[in-house]
């Protein structure tokens, strides 16, 4: 379970390093010498990461569920071992494969999903499912994150601030630093709280910010470090909440024979969100257009007041609980009801890794009465 969100962490650690990197090299062309050397280099230096990913994929093992797939069982127990950083005699072992192996059973029963199945309730509730993955999606970019990441040079430089170039890079700096601690905390405070605190912090910065942006001349210094820094604080709270945890909620949520289908659509929710948003922000605060200015974050805040009410009424607790676990998670709770539901599924699992351990240890000791 902790590997999902870490991986996905990761991910996006990598995601954000590279733009991150990008604006750097923007800054070193404005300000750097002038010749082809000043994007050659850093274009060059991105290739050693390709390179290593590219080499890395070599040896790269399969998954347990794959290897599940193919028939190779004694290769998924060694791959799910080396998952679990335990041994194959472990006596808590067989759980996990045994559970993969009934999850796959039922999959190769019912065969794979269609489109047409993610969008069918029934009492895995797939349609819910599909529906809360494509609109967390969007909701997450209509946090207002493309505005700053997009246009934040250009609403810092109209506010006054100097050198809003430079206050941008330190943006996309704090955005991946604080992707980390997003990342460790997804396991420890749960997927919904993340969300839920995620989206309280934005709204409050999203507004603060606007009431910034009206009341205060722009010339005022003090002005112009407070909009900076709530600015800065909106990334720190979308970095280590939102930008992270919608990928890992729509990672797990969905059931195996859909899952890739649903995967896709909540995607291209995303990146359809993300274009929009780019495209139509121009004409909501360009001077000769919408002329918003610190407006736009009125709009943002409200947005969030959204992605607050959806966290809350949507979102199933699916901290610490394995993929099939999960199923049974949505199928037999509310999000609202779910951390309860989280709590007993993990308890259940507890109880029965003890009789598994119990009987494994009467089975070594001879004592095991259905041997007599």
């Amino acid at each position: 379970m902790d590997s999902r969100h870490s991986c996905v962490g990761l991910q996006l650690v990598h995601y954000y390093r590279l733009s991150f990197s990008g604006h750097c090299q923007q800054w070193n062309q404005r300000h750097s010498f002038h010749s082809y050397a000043c994007y050659r280099i850093p274009t060059s230096v991105q290739l050693i990461w390709a390179v290593i990913l590219a080499i890395g994929m070599f040896f790269l093992p399969e998954s347990p569920r794959y290897l599940v797939m193919k028939g190779h069982l004694g290769r998924a127990h060694q791959a799910q071992a080396k998952l679990n950083r335990s041994t194959i005699d472990n006596e808590n072992f067989d759980t996990d494969i045994e559970e993969i192996i009934a999850n796959m059973e039922l999959t190769s029963k019912y065969s794979s999903g269609t489109y047409a199945d993610c969008f069918k309730m029934g009492p895995q509730k797939n349609l819910f499912r599909t529906l809360v993955g494509i609109f967390l999606q969007a909701w997450q970019q209509l946090t207002g994150i493309n505005f700053i990441m997009y246009y934040g040079t250009s609403f810092l430089h109209s506010s006054g601030i100097q050198q809003p170039f430079l206050i941008t890079i330190v943006i996309y700096l704090i955005n991946v630093c604080m992707t980390i601690p997003g990342m460790l905390l997804m396991d420890k405070l749960g997927r919904r709280k993340i969300l839920i605190t995620g989206a309280a912090g934005m709204l409050a910065c999203q507004y603060i910010i606007a009431i910034i942006g009206i009341l205060m001349d722009q010339s005022n210094e003090v002005f112009q470090k407070t909009l900076v820094a709530f600015v800065c604080i909106f990334i720190a709270f979308f970095a280590s909440t939102w930008g992270p945890a919608a990928w890992v909620v729509t990672g797990e949520l969905y059931p195996l024979a859909i899952r890739a289908k649903c995967m896709s659509l909540s995607t291209a929710s995303n990146w359809l969100w993300n274009f929009a948003l780019g495209y139509a922000t121009p004409y909501m605060v360009d001077p000769d257009k919408g002329n918003m200015g610190s407006n736009v974050f009125f709009l943002w805040g409200s947005m969030c007041i959204g992605c607050l009410l959806f966290a809350i009424f949507c979102i199933w607790e699916t901290k610490g609980l394995s993929l099939e676990q999960i199923d049974d998670l949505v199928s037999n709770s509310s999000p609202i009801s779910s951390a309860k539901a989280n709590d007993a599924l993990k308890a259940s699992q507890i109880n029965h890794d003890r009789s598994h351990t119990v009987k494994y240890q009467s089975i070594t000791t001879g004592n095991d009465n259905s041997l007599r």
